[in-house]
């Protein structure tokens, strides 16, 4: 047995430095938090021009003012305007499909059309994974979608953009991690929440989540589990999925039982990647690992085929060569199977990051025009391409 070593004036106890620095921080970042949104304040969606809001519900910014002129959109301003919350939008969509008799503008499934869980992944930090979960949620509620966002990361980053701060507002079996544990699971119903933005719920993370990969080895070993682990995020969405569209689940940047189980439960699969060298190289190994331990789920029975398999490349800077030339290198390699649209890297996304916002959220004035305008169109091209795999799904144009 190893001695407890003895340390010398100059060393550090690794362990009690750790726990400071994670006590420290923890109070910091309460702090910062209670700063930006007071214990009492709730986050809320900004309001949208009539040009965004035609957007999002799919129709001319003419049509929508004749719409609101009667009566279904909300009071002017003082200067005459109108500004539309996610609400007004829904009420417009509703008075649209009645309008014309059938359903058009309301775009959940209908009849057959299966739940499409979308599942996020890279293994690599830095890759956008996060960035890409919350907006790609969002956009899809505001457009009318009923959209679950599921945050599978224990450093729940999802959560904390959505309101949700992991270390304050996160109880015990509150992740997804209680609806799908061994033992004494709870309904997934139970850990769903709203968010701030209508159509979108979520279930948010925490450190919780690595119980488990660690209890799932146990359960295997001991014979206890009822159904097998890469079986039970698709299980438990069963319970739930008649009240959803679209579930965007934000996996750990890692190859864990989390990751497999969300790969098994996913309908299509996303992959971000950032176009340097070093991040290639870590993909290559990441489809490597995740082929072998795929093939293995699917010998044991486990879903392994998609309604469509795509990367994205993201923080993209279109003006640098050696990016640039990696993204067409990936293009040659993986052809239709990357998005055509890529996210551009943007001072409006980590700037709004900082504020635990999207780009959905922030508004305009808070930065350069031109900026903020590139960011936004560079995400609403990948998104609405997103959108558009998912209607090919259901068959619709």
């Amino acid at each position: 047995m190893l001695a407890n070593p003895v340390l010398k004036d100059d060393q550090e106890h690794l362990p009690s430095l750790l726990a400071t620095d994670a006590q420290e921080l923890a109070y910091q970042l309460q702090q910062h938090q209670a700063k930006i949104f007071p214990p009492l304040s709730r986050k809320t969606m900004r309001l949208f021009s009539p040009a965004e809001a035609a957007s999002y519900i799919g129709i001319g910014e003419g049509y929508l003012r004749q719409i609101a002129k009667d009566g279904h959109g909300p009071d002017p301003l003082a200067n005459g305007r109108r500004q539309y919350d996610a609400d007004d939008m829904n009420r417009i969509r509703q008075a649209l499909d009645e309008r014309n008799g059938m359903p058009k503008y309301v775009p959940i499934r209908r009849g057959a059309e299966k739940l499409q869980v979308v599942s996020v992944m890279n293994f690599k930090g830095g890759s956008g994974k996060t960035t890409t979960s919350a907006h790609l949620a969002q956009f899809l509620a505001l457009r009318g979608y009923r959209v679950l966002a599921i945050d599978l990361d224990p450093q729940a980053s999802l959560s904390a953009l959505f309101g949700h701060q992991p270390e304050l507002d996160v109880g015990e079996g509150e992740t997804i991690y209680g609806a799908i544990r061994y033992e004494n699971p709870v309904p997934i119903s139970e850990v769903v929440r709203s968010t701030y933005t209508p159509n979108l719920h979520i279930i948010p993370g925490n450190l919780e989540l690595m119980e488990f990969e660690h209890e799932t080895p146990k359960a295997m070993t001991g014979g206890t589990a009822e159904s097998m682990f890469f079986a039970r995020i698709g299980e438990a969405l069963t319970d739930i999925e008649s009240l959803y569209d679209i579930v965007v689940i934000d996996c750990p940047p890692q190859l864990g039982f989390l990751t497999m189980s969300a790969l098994c439960a996913a309908t299509s699969v996303l992959i971000t990647v950032h176009p340097q060298m070093l991040d290639v190289m870590s993909m290559s190994q990441f489809l490597t690992m995740t082929s072998e331990l795929m093939s293995v789920v699917e010998r044991a029975g486990g879903r392994t085929s998609y309604d469509w398999m795509r990367y994205l490349v993201t923080r993209f800077e279109p003006n640098d060569g050696p990016q640039s030339q990696m993204t067409g290198f990936m293009r040659a390699i993986f052809g239709n199977r990357m998005l055509q649209n890529s996210m551009l890297k943007s001072t409006a996304i980590s700037d709004a990051g900082v504020t635990k916002q999207t780009l959905y959220e922030v508004d305009r004035s808070q930065f350069t025009r031109g900026t903020y305008d590139r960011a936004l169109e560079s995400m609403n091209l990948v998104n609405g391409e997103i959108e558009a795999h998912i209607r090919s799904t259901w068959g619709r144009r």
